[in-house]
């Protein structure tokens, strides 16, 4: 099994975040800004030794420590988010600097997250910060020639000789079989046997069209969440928000409006079949109150034995294949309490449950 984390690179100043959201705010600031939200809510979620980085100014050993963890502890890679627009791009130092460090041992891919930003975490999702468009084979020629700076890397996760890209919302994209054939030609240009592409399987529409993608990781809790419980469960979990949201009408101090147990997720992903070309995703954990306060959710019941529980059983459905990725949501999504970084709360609980699954002594 190949354990591949995802990776947020938002632990840095830059003049459009110092514009939308305050002069020097990066993901830490939401997360140190967290506060409980109902009795045994653990928040602010602390970095372990109060390790709150900088992935500009102390990007090196940031990325050095990081990647000695990775090997340590059985994580294959990073998949590293890319913020590409037509025309602009954000938050790319931590990725560009990364590889002008050949000698931090680490394994990385590029996972485009082709999303509009908006002001979604203050529930404004119609206001648009910036606006995802995709233009034409010239915009798209210079996409390309950017990442082969990253393919051309040694250390750039490969399936044979093939770059492995994944696109979050490859739907949102008319003209992906177009796009998708000219990277492959582009690809094999440059000396490699076309591109390896894979596409998320979310809680937003499915994309159905044949011949495009390689493959499909799971992207979760949200794929689960929306897509794989009971109706009763499913009824269950939007009577108990119905309700809160209700209570909160007439409360002072705002509560927690959705909680949902953790169990259901892992049960789903456990029991589901994934096809030859579907990599499955399992997350540590979620809590995204730094991000969205009392409108967050949070996954409770959440623990390291759980999660090596349904890792081992993700390692037994993969054995064999010739790519045998599975995907984790994430390694430092601190602002969503998705994290395999060590903290205060769980020590290095998730990173031994990897090395545990892995047959590693740390």
């Amino acid at each position: 099994m190949k354990p591949i984390c995802m990776y947020l690179p938002q632990y840095h100043t830059f003049p459009e975040n110092d514009e939308w959201w305050g002069r020097g705010y990066t993901e830490w600031t939401a997360v140190k800004s967290a506060e409980p939200l109902y009795p045994s809510h653990i928040q602010p979620r602390v970095p372990l030794e109060h390790r709150y980085y900088d992935l500009v100014n102390e990007a090196v050993t940031t990325f050095t420590w990081q990647a000695s963890l990775a090997k340590k502890y059985g994580i294959y890679g990073f998949s590293i988010y890319q913020y590409w627009f037509k025309g602009a791009q954000l938050m790319e130092q931590p990725m560009e600097i990364l590889r002008e460090h050949p000698e931090i041992d680490l394994r990385y891919c590029i996972c485009w997250a082709n999303e509009s930003w908006t002001r979604t975490w203050y529930g404004l999702a119609n206001q648009v910060l910036m606006q995802q468009t995709y233009g034409t084979e010239e915009d798209w020629r210079e996409h390309f020639d950017y990442l082969l700076r990253f393919f051309s890397d040694d250390r750039y996760i490969k399936v044979g000789n093939r770059p492995l890209l994944q696109i979050y919302r490859t739907a949102d994209i008319e003209d992906l079989g177009k796009m998708r054939q000219l990277f492959d030609t582009w690809a094999k240009e440059a000396g490699f046997d076309g591109i390896f592409l894979i596409g998320a399987k979310t809680a937003g529409e499915a994309d159905m069209r044949d011949g495009i993608l390689d493959g499909y990781y799971y992207f979760e809790p949200g794929y689960s969440l929306k897509h794989d419980l009971s109706a009763i469960r499913r009824f269950s979990y939007n009577a108990s928000v119905l309700l809160r949201s209700f209570a909160n009408r007439f409360r002072k101090k705002k509560r927690l409006e959705r909680m949902i147990p953790a169990e259901w997720i892992y049960e789903a992903i456990e029991r589901r079949e994934y096809a030859g070309n579907e990599f499955p995703g399992l997350l540590p954990n979620w809590d995204n109150t730094p991000r969205r306060k009392y409108k967050g959710l949070v996954y409770k019941g959440t623990n390291p034995a759980r999660f090596e529980s349904v890792l081992r059983k993700l390692s037994e459905k993969v054995a064999g294949r010739d790519n045998d990725f599975v995907f984790i949501n994430a390694w430092n999504e601190w602002g969503e309490g998705a994290v395999m970084e060590p903290d205060e709360a769980d020590g290095y609980g998730y990173l031994n449950a990897v090395a545990s699954v892995m047959g590693l002594t740390p």
